[in-house]
């Protein structure tokens, strides 16, 4: 059975002859009553009662009728919604993310759904590397993805700057300053978690005290987050930097400052080539949501 049987089988009884139904489609009268009498054959049914003054409906050409039509419209839905595919604004999308800073993931999501919104956003919380690999394979079209700056076989696309914290026991000296350089910190232990826990923002840190001409000497090791702030809070000085993720903390005898030279950027992580068409709808909403 072909779609074009049924098409024709449609045409008959809406036009009520196949001379109309001939003129209805552009082709020639005798490829229509062809086609009809494949289709009758393939279906084991007559379509039409034929006589000399007038073609139609036979009871089974009368109950297959709103079957045939359906077909056609879920075809010609079909063709549509791969139409909207192609254009981005419907489809899956499969997106790696990461958390904060405040809601920013949300309103990208909703801005998304508003641009788009028979397009699925299907967002998945994995590792770094999860994330990479996920791309690599397949699994993901894109993934949110901080402080890296290389990533074998996939192109990063800058999204967001972001500032960076540090910080310090209240009443320390350097506290004075609403921001810090990098500089101001050379001789204060500094805790940072260990490179494995969290490699481009180990590497993004170092490099930039490298760049700063300082090497700080190490802290006490670096825990939790929420624990080595509030041990900051009550040991011998030292210092921390992190970034935003859901506000600033709030901790008992510890100050944040904003350090001036270092920066954290967000990119989207994609296949190299053209990014699909769901991508570029996101990479647009990503660009306005600030």
């Amino acid at each position: 059975m072909e779609l074009r049987q049924l098409a024709y089988f449609v045409a008959v009884a809406e036009e009520g002859g196949f001379g109309r139904a001939a003129e209805r489609l552009s082709i020639v009268q005798s490829a229509v009553s062809q086609q009809i009498r494949r289709l009758e054959r393939e279906l084991g049914v007559p379509l039409f009662d034929r006589s000399t003054r007038y073609v139609r409906l036979s009871g089974a050409g009368e109950r297959l009728l709103p079957e045939a039509r359906a077909v056609l419209a879920a075809t010609d839905r079909t063709r549509q919604v791969a139409a909207d595919i192609r254009a981005g604004t419907d489809g899956v999308l499969r997106l790696g993310i990461v958390q904060g800073p405040g809601d920013r993931i949300y309103r990208t999501l909703n801005e998304l759904a508003a641009v788009a919104p028979r397009l699925q956003v299907r967002p998945r919380r994995l590792s770094l590397s999860a994330r990479l690999s996920a791309i690599r394979s397949g699994e993901l079209d894109a993934a949110l993805v901080r402080a890296l700056t290389d990533a074998p076989g996939l192109e990063l696309l800058p999204i967001w700057t972001d500032p960076l914290y540090v910080a310090l026991p209240v009443g320390h000296p350097l506290t004075r300053s609403a921001d810090l350089r990098l500089e101001d910190l050379a001789d204060l232990p500094l805790r940072l978690a260990p490179r494995e826990d969290n490699p481009p923002f180990h590497d993004l840190v170092t490099d930039a005290c490298r760049a700063a001409g300082i090497a700080p000497p190490p802290g006490p090791p670096f825990t939790t987050f929420q624990e080595t702030l509030s041990d900051i809070g009550v040991a011998a000085p030292s210092w921390t930097v992190f970034y935003e993720v859901a506000g600033l903390p709030e901790i008992p005898r510890v100050a944040v400052r904003t350090l001036a030279e270092a920066t954290l950027t967000t990119s989207l992580a994609v296949l190299p080539g053209p990014p699909a068409p769901a991508v570029r709808h996101l990479l647009a909403t990503l660009a306005r949501v600030t």
